[in-house]
């Protein structure tokens, strides 16, 4: 860290403590004319792009996951909180091992496996959706593979 007031590079931590959601706050001072700042450090995450199924690419938007949650858990007994951490979940689990891309079929099955673990109805909404459901009778397979016990372990 060069010192804003001389330019010299060295500077000594001299009080380090969290300010607020993933930020850290250092009061340093620089070793050669005694000058104190603060800095903040973040952690900077890569970009994370969605790789659709027509092979088109976008960054991954968060939001746009927080949306689909939420809308399948309309007029459920589900507290937005847990919405929120449901989709911080999914994100975590889409960065963690993967480089910069992630297809979308991925995040799909992420939500669903979240999704069956928070509610069962947003469960089957969501899925009636991504698996475009287009009569009752996948309704009724989808709600048998849910009676599976097989398959509870095997999506979790």
């Amino acid at each position: 860290m060069n010192c804003p007031y001389c330019e010299h590079g060295e500077t000594k931590v001299v009080d380090s403590r969290v300010a607020g959601k993933g930020a850290i706050r250092r009061r340093r001072e620089c070793l050669l004319c005694g000058q104190r700042m603060t800095t903040f450090e973040r952690v900077e995450q890569a970009p994370l792009h969605v790789v659709k199924r027509d092979g088109a690419r976008q960054p991954f938007d968060p939001q746009k996951l927080l949306a689909g949650l939420a809308r399948a858990c309309v007029k459920r007994p589900v507290p937005l909180a847990d919405i929120e951490r449901a989709a911080v979940r999914i994100e975590a689990e889409l960065r963690n091992g993967v480089g910069d891309e992630v297809e979308s079929a991925a995040i799909g099955e992420e939500t669903l496996r979240v999704l069956r673990d928070l509610d069962l109805v947003a469960y089957v909404r969501f899925a009636s959706v991504y698996r475009d459901f287009q009569d009752v009778e996948e309704f009724e397979r989808e709600l048998e593979r849910l009676d599976e016990p097989t398959s509870r372990t095997s999506v979790r």
